[in-house]
């Protein structure tokens, strides 16, 4: 029987939980919208509408609580607003607004409560509720999980439709036109003899009126920015260089520091001696904070030579010495003790698999974030406040913390959002503001720029998890009969929530995701994961638990595939049982014009599947043999969104995934002796070249009815569709990542 067919213990409680959790929130309560954030401290004449939009004489502004890490969310949160408001793009000014429980992220319970309960049904809805509920009213404002045109989809154009009924309400009391016979346009009320009264004009008076609620949204053949090309609102300051990231804030009498911490994560402060760091002309001085040293200059260069300059002795790590240990650590997991769920089991895996199981074990090394622009903060504590300019994705939790560490309550710490120079889930972890805020702490009033070298960004960073999966498969007639995926890696939640003081009860979703949610009715069909200690600490990174899964669940699928002596991709197809998912294995066959692995003498094609994120999402990679190594030629990309907001920034992230997933599958690797990185910059831990990057096609296809976000589901398909094509090129079967140890790349 299929698992959506089966009601479990643990389903059967989190279903009455859900229930019984929806109740005592009380709906009504869940229904009922936060206050408005914006009305506290307004100018006179300034109107907050909704907490997305801000009219004032002099400007729009439009509220993109996202953050934008280079994925281009500001944009597309205000092309989602401005579609009804009927605005220009070029008319308005864009705040990522400071951190409110009004801004909390909806888009993320879906995910959680399909983990929780199988998609679909009262339970299932049940779940959302509850999980919606709970994250709700505790102001869950986070940026991640390709969640920010889910979220906002709805709620910004329905912010952008209750202040353009407002403001034309607000011209009817001015003009005494009906209503109904006001349009509007390019930020202005138009009424019947077509004279404008525009909305900065309208302020004062629409700042007095209740704000029109639940207005009707307008239909697909109405839209005027939302599927169509449009330029992005940062690419003049991005290609001029007059782009302000976190790192180029300047604050009047501000001092710089970076920090010296302990290279082995988690060992603590040990002995130092600081006396030739204050031979480095501007170096004034050296504070202890957790886990190491800050050290303060008049400027981030002179900081960090200081740093380099201090003799210190450090206590070891608690993580194992080699990377052999932590390679046994998993190995070690798969066991019944360690077993942390199992969303997947069809049919009878254990009768149907016999002595002629096909067997392989696959692995996934760490790999670091390493964004172009190195951590950084500026911090400012004084007795009756503190202030934050940073880059973040959880800035509530950096609120909170800040909090914590200063004894200041969280509505004291006033938060800065800046535009992030790369994250991939960097930015979720918020270390360098409680790093700050402990230096700005023994120097009350005086503001403090923390900017971290590049070898302590890396060497402290929380990567991606280290994972191993073991396949057990069986093929009949020519096809996949059975197919057993056991996943062992660490909790990539629990590590993560831990440094933010919080614990997450139940399994973690992350260590099966990617594999557990695969749209392939195979007969005998099972995925467990299995939670390995703790051992490097970790965090998300671009995809998450999928980015290694994908990999996995693709590669166990391409050898039994093989076994069977089936076409890859025609056999995908014909395992696959979710229309939309067949529907995006259809358009990669006529996109690539699908042949086969081998279409042409010379030539490797590989073919992966994944989805991710309730993305489905396939590719394509065509490799060929040269003098200097395997080169990547082409590449095709097909994924189901829904709705594609904005063409050009959807190809471009899922461009930008394919070049991430593929660079990291060539080359990436962070490897730990003693307990310490032994990669420390990009010399040592390098991507694809401008050189080896392919060709890439893609296809946004919108047929489902959920929309859906693209930043993470192509990051998946990237590495199994490599290993697949060199399989078909080399005979070679690759089961370990980085490939590069097992094939040279040109």
């Amino acid at each position: 029987m299929s698992r959506l067919g089966k009601i479990t213990r643990r389903t059967l409680l989190v279903g009455a939980v859900a229930v019984a959790g929806g109740v005592a929130f009380g709906t009504w309560r869940y229904k009922t919208p936060y206050k408005n954030p914006l009305l506290a401290g307004l100018n006179e004449g300034d109107a907050a509408l909704t907490p997305y939009v801000l009219i004032a004489p002099d400007g729009i502004t439009l509220i993109t609580p996202r953050a934008d890490k280079g994925q281009g969310a500001y944009h597309a949160q205000a092309l989602l607003i401005a579609e009804e408001l009927d605005v220009e793009l070029d008319q308005i000014s864009l705040d990522p607004g400071a951190p409110d429980v009004a801004y909390w992220n909806q888009a993320l319970a879906e995910e959680a409560s399909e983990f929780l309960v199988p998609a679909g049904g009262f339970m299932q809805d049940a779940a959302q509720t509850a999980v919606s509920a709970v994250s709700k009213f505790i102001g869950l404002q986070i940026t991640g999980g390709s969640t920010t045109i889910p979220d906002g989809f709805d709620k910004l154009r329905a912010a952008g439709a209750s202040a353009r009924e407002t403001l034309k309400l607000a011209a009817t009391e001015q003009s005494g036109v009906p209503v109904s016979d006001l349009r509007t346009q390019s930020g202005a009320v138009i009424l019947p003899d077509d004279s404008r009264l525009p909305y900065t004009a309208l302020a004062a008076r629409a700042a007095t009126l209740d704000p029109v609620q639940d207005v009707p949204l307008r239909e697909p053949s109405e839209w005027r920015l939302i599927g169509k090309p449009t330029d992005r609102l940062d690419i003049v300051p991005k290609s001029t260089g007059t782009q302000d990231y976190g790192i180029d804030v300047t604050v009047p009498g501000m001092v710089h520091a970076t920090v010296l911490m302990n290279p082995s994560q988690g060992g603590g402060l040990g002995k130092y001696d600081t006396s030739e760091a204050f031979k480095i002309k501007g170096v004034s001085s050296v504070v202890e904070i957790t886990g190491g040293l800050g050290i303060i200059a008049d400027n981030t260069w002179r900081a960090i030579q200081g740093a380099r300059a201090i003799e210190a002795s450090w206590p070891k790590g608690p993580m194992p010495e080699t990377m052999e240990a932590h390679w046994l650590a998993l190995s070690d997991s798969f066991t019944a003790d360690a077993q942390d769920s199992r969303k997947r089991d069809d049919g009878d895996v254990d009768a149907a698999l016999g002595a002629d199981a096909v067997t392989a074990e696959y692995r996934a090394p760490y790999l670091a974030h390493a964004p172009l622009e190195p951590l950084n903060a500026v911090v400012r504590v004084d007795d009756d406040g503190a202030e934050v300019w940073t880059g973040t994705q959880v800035p509530r939790f950096l609120q909170a913390n800040v909090a914590r560490l200063s004894g200041l309550s969280p509505d004291q710490i006033k938060v800065l959002g800046k535009m992030i120079g790369g994250s991939f889930g960097h930015r979720l972890e918020d270390e360098v503001v409680k790093q700050a805020t402990e230096i700005a702490m023994q120097m009350k009033g005086t503001p403090v720029k923390l900017t971290y070298s590049r070898e302590e960004d890396m060497l402290h960073d929380f990567p991606r998890q280290i994972a191993m999966a073991r396949m057990r498969g069986l093929v009949k007639d020519g096809q996949v009969e059975a197919y057993d995926l056991s996943i062992a890696m660490p909790s990539v939640t629990g590590s993560q929530m831990a440094r933010q003081n919080q614990t997450v009860p139940g399994p973690d979703s992350q260590i099966v995701a990617g594999a557990f949610e695969q749209p392939f009715a195979i007969p005998h069909h099972r995925v467990t994961g299995y939670r390995a200690p703790e051992l490097a600490p970790i965090s998300s990174w671009r995809s998450v638990g999928a980015s290694s899964n994908g990999f996995f669940y693709n590669a166990g699928l391409d050898e039994l595939i093989h076994a069977a002596g089936a076409d890859p991709l025609e056999e995908r197809l014909r395992l696959c049982n979710d229309p939309l998912s067949q529907k995006v294995l259809e358009a990669i066959a006529e996109m690539s014009n699908w042949s086969g692995p081998a279409p042409s003498a010379g030539v490797g094609r590989g073919v992966a599947f994944t989805k991710s994120f309730g993305v489905p999402c396939a590719e394509v990679v065509d490799i060929k043999q040269t003098e200097d190594g395997l080169r990547i030629t082409n590449v095709w990309v097909a994924a189901e969104v829904g709705t594609v907001v904005d063409p050009v920034n959807f190809e471009n992230n899922v461009a930008g995934g394919v070049i991430f997933g593929l660079g990291h599958a060539m080359f990436g690797e962070i490897t730990y002796e003693g307990g310490v990185a032994e990669q420390k910059n990009y010399d040592l831990f390098p991507s694809m070249r401008i050189n080896q990057c392919p060709e890439i096609m893609v296809r946004g296809l919108e047929n489902g009815d959920r929309v859906l976000g693209v930043g993470e589901p192509p990051v998946p398909p990237a590495a199994p569709a490599l290993a697949s094509a060199i399989f078909a090129l080399t005979g070679t079967r690759l089961r370990e990542m980085p490939f590069s140890k097992f094939v040279p790349f040109a």
